[in-house]
């Protein structure tokens, strides 16, 4: 099977008044094509931070850091922007939608800054909205949608640039148990229709255990759940 992600003695820490913190002290984890991991643990023990660093929102101290066959971590920063645009799309608990615009127009957005044409990003904004079953609220603002439908938004817009995995965190943490099962019933859709690989970190214990695998961060290093 294919390696998507592969990860190996990633270690963050991070100063304060107190002294040095250490986040992550050698996590190593892998993740194939096609696979949903979950991630848990208690709070405030560096899921966030683990999920950024594999997002390469923040850089890690040491270890290294390889995403469909890249070393990332080798990159300079402009191509490792532009190589995170391209592969990887994200999700939050809070869905960031900008709130002036319509479901359709948050989605389109990212291909607009790539410079896609108007037509085009518009095309395929609609595709993905009715891929998340929300073709029909196409044109409605945030505001006017459930806050489910505005996540179902969010994943849409995460997946604009055809990325080759999705990295959520607590994408359900603002929803009812129902709502949320519904959008983990939509991300494994797309998993399965697109192949893509997914890295969840979750409090939820029925999100994570619809996952195919479950590990838990424990200090500083990841172990089967």
């Amino acid at each position: 099977m294919e390696i998507l992600l592969s990860a190996r003695s990633l270690r963050k820490g991070y100063r304060t008044p107190a002294g040095e913190v250490t986040v992550l002290e050698g996590v190593d984890l892998d993740v194939v094509r096609g696979e949903m991991v979950a991630i848990v643990g208690a709070s405030g023990v560096g899921k966030s931070t683990l999920l950024h660093v594999l997002g390469t929102l923040d850089r890690p101290d040491g270890g290294s850091l390889r995403i469909a066959g890249e070393d990332v971590l080798a990159l300079p920063e402009s191509r490792r922007c532009e190589f995170r645009n391209r592969t990887l799309g994200f999700v939050f608990q809070f869905h960031h939608l900008l709130p002036e615009f319509s479901a359709l127009e948050n989605v389109a957005m990212p291909l607009l800054i790539a410079r896609r044409s108007a037509d085009e990003s518009r095309r395929r904004a609609l595709e993905l909205l009715d891929e998340v079953g929300l073709a029909a609220r196409a044109d409605h603002r945030p505001g006017a949608l459930s806050g489910g439908e505005q996540q179902r938004v969010a994943v849409a817009r995460a997946l604009a640039a055809s990325p080759r995995a999705l990295l959520a965190d607590e994408p359900t943490g603002d929803l009812d148990r129902a709502t949320g099962r519904r959008l983990q019933e939509t991300l494994r859709a797309i998993v399965g229709a697109r192949g893509l690989s997914v890295v969840i970190v979750t409090h939820n214990d029925e999100i994570a255990r619809g996952c195919d695998r479950v590990l838990a961060l424990e200090g500083g290093r990841l172990r089967a759940a």
